[in-house]
């Protein structure tokens, strides 16, 4: 296993991480002719292939026996990947950008939930405290845009409930295994599973080239490495931190919508992610002073 990073250094990947995770609403709404399931197929599969040739590279041919090594929690958090890579994409083509967002916005509750009962964390107060502000403020987001969401946009914010779901179930898995065995190859894993599912429902595949290509661009860097980043960097934050950290996702996503495809946010959607936002800097610069007493 790789050297564990630091505290900061392991942040600062999850920024990245998360930089990189909301570039995905963006892209789709340029897309010419792909839809729904093809969208899912396309950039899963070019994730799975982003990943494999990761390994492959790092490993040698040493890749096939670490797949062999990830065991029944290995297989587990490649089936959270598939479940978080189909439910995101499908949702972000059937309701806006911030409404999916305001749904992943629930992992961290999720999530510190899941560290207490599975793992025996001890949550900080102030982690609470950052929780519960971020969920008044996708509240407000929530409350602002409801209004505005028809029957198939209700359905794509049901279909995003799988999202934080199975995020929060793989980041208790990243944290209970992440340290034994290299989690990594679960990322390959789910890419495939999820291209597998979804081709049946993906065909015929009309996508065009200017299709493939955004899809490529979004399975390699916006999905492939990111989610890499995250396993790198799971092993120095606590569970809840690291899905705190993903919300700021959620925070950039309707931003990149907003600026490069003109889907502009509910002035509700912007107050709620400046709560979000405080939550999150407060969060981490306790953190930093608790680490530095």
């Amino acid at each position: 296993m790789p050297n564990k990073l630091s505290h900061r250094g392991a942040v600062i990947l999850m920024i990245v991480t998360a930089t990189l995770w909301s570039i995905a609403g963006v892209f789709t709404r340029h897309l010419d002719s792909a839809k729904g399931f093809e969208v899912t197929f396309w950039r899963s599969l070019f994730a799975g292939l982003f990943v494999l040739v990761a390994m492959v590279k790092q490993y040698g041919r040493g890749f096939v026996p670490r797949l062999r090594l990830l065991g029944r929690l290995g297989f587990l958090s490649g089936c959270m990947w598939a479940t978080m890579y189909s439910c995101f994409m499908i949702a972000m083509t059937m309701t806006t950008v911030a409404n999916t967002s305001i749904m992943e916005s629930l992992a961290p509750l999720f999530t510190a939930f899941l560290a207490w009962l599975i793992l025996r964390e001890r949550i900080p107060a102030r982690t609470w405290w950052a929780i519960a502000a971020a969920c008044i403020g996708m509240g407000w987001m929530f409350a602002g845009s409801l209004s505005e969401v028809d029957s198939r946009g209700l359905l794509g914010m049901l279909i995003a409930l799988g999202v934080p779901v199975a995020a929060s179930v793989n980041v208790i898995l990243l944290k209970k295994g992440g340290h034994t065995v290299d989690l990594i190859p679960a990322v390959f894993l789910g890419g495939s599973i999820s291209a597998l599912v979804m081709l049946p429902f993906a065909l015929p595949l009309q996508a065009s080239l200017h299709d493939v290509v955004l899809l490529a661009i979004l399975g390699f860097f916006q999905l492939g490495l990111p989610c890499m980043l995250m396993v790198r960097a799971s092993a120095s934050l606590t569970a809840p931190e690291i899905s705190l950290l993903c919300l700021l996702e959620v925070l950039l996503a309707p931003i990149w919508a907003w600026l490069g495809a003109g889907e502009v946010p509910a002035q509700a959607t912007i107050t709620g992610g400046v709560i979000v936002l405080i939550a999150l800097v407060l969060n981490e610069l306790a953190s930093m002073r608790e680490s530095s007493s």
